[in-house]
């Protein structure tokens, strides 16, 4: 009953941390791509081009490596876990 316990409530605390991290690493980027778009458009460009801009920009990071990595947010405490786990109880 311990070990559900554990699979129970780490999966939601690792939920939690994917969420946020998930979240956080959208808004940096969002930002950066604000960011860039007012750089090269200091006057502020056509109506909608930044949105546009962002949007190209949002679309291709959710393409990229990044949003994958966030992933192993849940597998990698999995396999340490595992590992500690096998460990103790091999000996």
């Amino acid at each position: 009953m311990g070990f559900v316990r554990l699979v129970v409530f780490g999966f939601i605390a690792l939920s939690v941390i994917y969420l946020s991290v998930s979240i956080y690493s959208r808004s940096v980027r969002k930002e950066r791509l604000e960011d860039e778009f007012d750089a090269d458009h200091p006057d502020g460009g056509a109506e909608g081009a930044r949105d546009a801009f962002v949007a190209a920009g949002m679309k291709a990071y959710n393409a990229s490596i990044r949003p994958k990595l966030i992933g192993l947010v849940y597998v990698v405490p999995t396999v340490v876990m595992g590992v500690i786990i096998y460990m103790i109880n091999a000996n």
